[in-house]
């Protein structure tokens, strides 16, 4: 059992019998009355960020978790399935618990967090990078910068639109950002 004086960014925790991942927190002190925790925590199944306030001192309970790394197979009626990098261990999780599904691709790498008494895939983060091709984009007009981004549509191996420079092209290999997919730059 641990109190408000450990939580830290990241950490797995249960509230309210449902699992919730601290976001961020503050510790205030005001000048008058005791001391307390703002927190915010991401709902672990449905992704809805929550706000709580925990006096200074209370106790909560910490969840165990472990991040395993996992390998993409393929897709097909019963969800997505994965292949634990080490011991060749095979499991499949709906779409709705990866994080960022329309950037995974066949052989691609994500971080498994897992509910370590249960042994329970809680969900699946790709990892902060990826490297994808351009499969369809309108070629750049020279001279077109004039406009306040000079982006345009381009269209991914996964299916995935994206907005990138203008000097891109189709065919060209690009680094995204798994968070916000945003363009980061060519590669070569």
């Amino acid at each position: 059992m641990a109190t408000t004086a450990d939580i830290r960014n990241g950490m797995c925790i249960e509230h309210n019998d449902t699992l919730f991942t601290i976001i961020s927190f503050q510790h205030v002190k005001p000048g008058k009355g005791p001391a307390f925790v703002r927190t915010k925590l991401k709902n672990i199944t449905s992704g809805k960020v929550i706000e709580v306030t925990y006096s200074s001192g209370h106790k909560i309970n910490e969840t165990r978790v472990e991040r395993r790394p996992y390998q993409f197979l393929y897709k097909d009626d019963m969800g997505y399935h994965f292949m634990h990098k080490e011991t060749y261990e095979q499991i499949s999780i709906d779409g709705d618990l990866i994080n960022n599904v329309g950037l995974l691709k066949d052989g691609g790498d994500v971080e498994m967090v897992v509910h370590a008494d249960t042994e329970t895939a809680l969900y699946a983060e790709l990892v902060p990078m990826v490297v994808m091709e351009i499969t369809y984009t309108e070629p750049g007009v020279r001279g077109d910068s004039s406009s306040t981004s000079s982006l345009k549509q381009a269209t991914i191996e996964t299916g995935v639109t994206i907005m990138v420079p203008l000097f891109c092209q189709t065919g060209d290999k690009i680094r995204i950002n798994t968070t916000d997919n945003s363009y980061q730059e060519r590669v070569k």
